[in-house]
């Protein structure tokens, strides 16, 4: 089980028994500058707003609650996303990749029916997408995801029968055994938003 320390844990969100919002925002996203003079998802989009910000907000117009997952020395990621109305978990061991953020997010909030899982660096998700996913999980899917052109994209949804398997998630691969090894259930989407992420500079435009 991942260690993590949660620093808001705000009341009124706890034991809401629906699905709630992992936001994975503990990478260092040296692809997008190997100097790590930039860091990618404090920059701005064109509309002024940081990318973190901007999948923050997508996710939260979509679910009551939402944990954000960073690293214990970025602060100002912290600040940024609990300012917005999410309870923020540093983890401990998030540079052992990306199975490591998600299991602290979903121990945080292991109480819920169902997680959303999110990436911090896909700030285009519509929230409509997003509550798709999670009433296909409310309505008994194991597993939704979801497809635009055929081509299948993030977040990803998970109903509380893989809990057990999500906490035990390592490496860097995130969900993709769990994906791999059940069925999933895919809803197409008009969201090209979940393939687009933001990987290098050239992305923000």
């Amino acid at each position: 089980m991942a260690a993590h320390t949660a620093t808001n844990s705000p009341a009124t969100a706890a034991g809401d028994g629906g699905v709630a919002g992992i936001l994975l925002a503990a990478g260092r996203g040296s692809r997008f500058d190997p100097t790590g003079a930039r860091y990618k998802l404090l920059q701005a989009l064109p509309n002024g707003e940081a990318v973190v910000a901007a999948s923050a907000r997508a996710l939260l117009a979509a679910l009551p609650r939402v944990v954000a997952v960073v690293r214990p020395d970025d602060t100002a990621t912290a600040s940024l996303l609990r300012g917005l109305g999410c309870e923020v978990v540093a983890c401990a061991n998030a540079d052992s990749g990306m199975a490591a953020s998600l299991a602290c997010g979903v121990q945080h909030a292991q109480e819920a029916n169902g997680w959303l899982i999110a990436l911090a660096d896909m700030p285009y998700v519509q929230p409509s997408t997003m509550a798709t996913l999670s009433g296909a999980i409310g309505q008994g899917a194991g597993i939704a995801a979801p497809l635009h052109l055929g081509q299948r994209g993030n977040p990803v949804a998970f109903g509380r029968v893989h809990l057990a398997a999500l906490l035990a998630l390592e490496g860097d691969q995130g969900a993709r055994s769990i994906l791999k090894n059940n069925p999933v259930n895919e809803l197409t989407v008009n969201d090209p938003g979940i393939l687009q992420d933001i990987d290098k500079p050239s992305d923000i435009q």
